[in-house]
């Protein structure tokens, strides 16, 4: 294996932490910015390859390292075979939690080789956990986690497509409870106050625990399983329409 990885050896808990920052950052230009040319290099008709990631924020498809046992833990191999047996982004979602567990791996591997402690594990692991995983970043499920601390209410961040779109929507919910120098108070009393919120698919009430999305036309509210959309789903939908909504003709 080529790369800048090959002789750094981080030895405190920062350092480490700093490696696997610049590893990840490689990782994920190679899954998102960088994806056409990672797709091309990842040919399932070479051999088994695999996608590294080095500090210096740098990426590289290349065939697993020949010693054994290899002086770092390996990524996972044979990521090229599956390209064309998978879609596109399913593929690239199952490399991104190959690569996720490659790098806690190594990050724990240096922490073992010099001797952290219990405390110091701790410390690294929750730095790390404080990052979205490669994962959550390629599905867009680092977005919609952004967007859900950021809004005003978690009723209406479910819902939401970007953050304009998830405070449009709880004004209009909003405008008939309360009025809108209240709005900063929703957080608390988000529960009870979409409580009588109905769906108007099924009719059952509304619950916090449950992804609801708005029909802009109708304004009504439904149960994301009602309407068969799904959080994924709704990222991608500028104006959603309700099935009723969908179905009506504009009269001549």
């Amino acid at each position: 294996m080529e790369g800048e990885g090959a002789q750094y050896n981080p030895r405190t808990v920062e350092e480490v932490f700093r490696d696997f920052k610049g590893r990840r950052a490689g990782m994920i230009k190679a899954l998102t910015t960088d994806v056409e040319e990672f797709y091309q290099q990842c040919d399932p008709e070479k051999e088994n390859l695999c996608l590294y990631g080095f500090p210096g924020e740098q990426w590289e498809v290349n065939l697993p390292a020949e010693e054994v046992p290899p002086e770092l833990p390996e990524p996972a191999l044979g990521i090229n075979f599956a390209r064309d047996g998978m879609q596109e982004k399913d593929w690239l979602s199952l490399v991104a939690v190959h690569s996720d567990a490659w790098l806690l791996s190594v990050a724990f591997y240096f922490g073992a080789r010099f001797g952290f402690d219990k405390a110091d594990r701790k410390r690294l692991f929750n730095m790390i956990n404080d990052l979205p995983t490669i994962f959550e970043v390629v599905t867009g499920a680092a977005k919609k986690q952004t967007k859900e601390k950021s809004s005003v209410s978690n009723h209406s961040s479910n819902k939401s497509k970007s953050n304009s779109k998830a405070r449009e929507s709880q004004a209009k919910f909003s405008k008939a409870s309360q009025p809108k120098d209240e709005d900063e108070g929703l957080d608390e009393e988000d529960e009870e106050e979409h409580g009588e919120t109905l769906c108007g698919a099924c009719g059952e009430n509304y619950a916090s625990d449950e992804f609801w999305i708005c029909c802009d036309v109708c304004e009504k509210w439904f149960h994301g399983k009602c309407v068969k959309i799904t959080p994924a789903r709704a990222e991608h939908i500028k104006q959603y329409k309700c099935p009723s909504c969908s179905n009506k003709r504009a009269r001549p």
